[in-house]
């Protein structure tokens, strides 16, 4: 069976042209800094996010992981969304790979605020560790994939800089919150210190994330990951496959947004679920599914054996994510499936 496959923008595959730039990159070893195609990503993603500099990496996690190390000190404490993708996705690295501490908020809709952040900032001391960083996620994943609000932004960039502490921006799905809000990729960077933008997600690229910032921190940066074990040879096949992803990819992504909520608006429309229409601002769709007498796993089971997948959250709660790889009729078949589905 064909499956319409709803579970992650993840899970897009390198297209025929995609592949062709891939074979046809020129490449050198890029830990020595000789790979001329991962050097021309990196100046074009420092660029478009008005940074200094940028490092190529083989993953989000890895880019958040080596972007926290590079801007703290074992023992520091950072603030994050409780549900942040820092936190509840990436294998416990503040802790086990930087020796941070985690100070979690409870943010609507993933967005954290200044009033919320300013009472919570520790001065190091004896008994204390140090607030050094607070990070922020723009689109944020678990509710939803929302736009974190530039003015909320702004703020906490002015509450970091009279506290001298830094701030980290996990924009892996960035290019979502440009194009749904039309504000330039610069102007959400100049609020962080260190951001992180992903390829392999809604782009279609098969693998890759950079970190940006300052020279001395991409210096840092590249310290860190070698550490880490993300130094990389030959690899501007991969890096040639970002920079299309880039050059032909990001303004698509409104067709992603336009499906995505055709989606909320159809499952809404079935009254099994509870979908709050408000929070779809890009590719990513959760909605609740107690009205429907059945768990998040049983309804994800039960689509499947229909021909679509998707995926459990939580015991109660499904997302979907729509992505290049996913036709606006497949979005119908996937809704048509689902009154089938919650009508038998």
């Amino acid at each position: 069976m064909k499956y319409i496959d709803l579970r992650s923008d993840t899970v897009t595959k390198p297209s025929k042209e995609m592949r062709k730039v891939m074979a046809e990159a020129e490449v050198g070893d890029d830990v020595f800094g000789d790979d001329p195609t991962v050097n021309r990503l990196q100046r074009m993603v420092a660029e478009m996010l008005g940074k200094e500099d940028a490092l190529y990496l083989p993953s989000g996690s890895m880019s958040n992981s080596v972007c926290l190390r590079s801007q703290t000190t074992p023992g520091d404490e950072i603030i994050c969304e409780r549900f942040s993708h820092i936190v509840n996705y990436e294998a416990g690295h503040p802790s086990a790979l930087s020796g941070l501490q985690t100070n979690m908020i409870d943010g609507p809709r993933g967005v954290i605020s200044r009033e919320q952040i300013e009472p919570l900032i520790k001065t190091r001391s004896l008994h204390s560790p140090g607030t050094a960083l607070i990070c922020i996620e723009n689109t944020h994943n678990r509710a939803g994939g929302t736009i974190f609000p530039l003015y909320e932004m702004k703020k906490i960039r002015e509450l970091a800089n009279s506290r001298g502490i830094g701030v980290h921006l996990d924009g892996a799905r960035l290019w979502n919150a440009h194009v749904a809000d039309g504000i330039r990729l610069a102007e959400y960077a100049v609020c962080a210190d260190s951001v992180s933008v992903c390829f392999s997600k809604g782009l279609g690229a098969p693998i890759g994330s950079c970190c940006a910032g300052t020279k001395e921190f991409v210096d840092r940066a590249r310290r860190a990951r070698k550490m880490l074990g993300g130094g990389m040879r030959q690899v501007g096949v991969l890096a040639a496959a970002a920079i299309y992803a880039v050059e032909h990819n990001v303004a698509r992504l409104a067709d992603d947004h336009s499906n995505a909520r055709y989606m909320a608006e159809q499952l809404a429309a079935t009254r099994a679920v509870s979908i709050d229409l408000d929070s779809v601002h890009t590719n990513i769709v959760i909605f609740e599914t107690s009205k429907s007498g059945m768990t998040a796993p049983d309804i994800c089971a039960k689509w499947k054996e229909l021909g679509v997948l998707s995926l459990p959250i939580s015991e109660k709660r499904v997302r979907i994510v729509t992505h290049l790889d996913v036709a606006h009729e497949d979005c119908v078949e996937a809704a048509r499936l689902f009154r089938q589905m919650v009508a038998a």
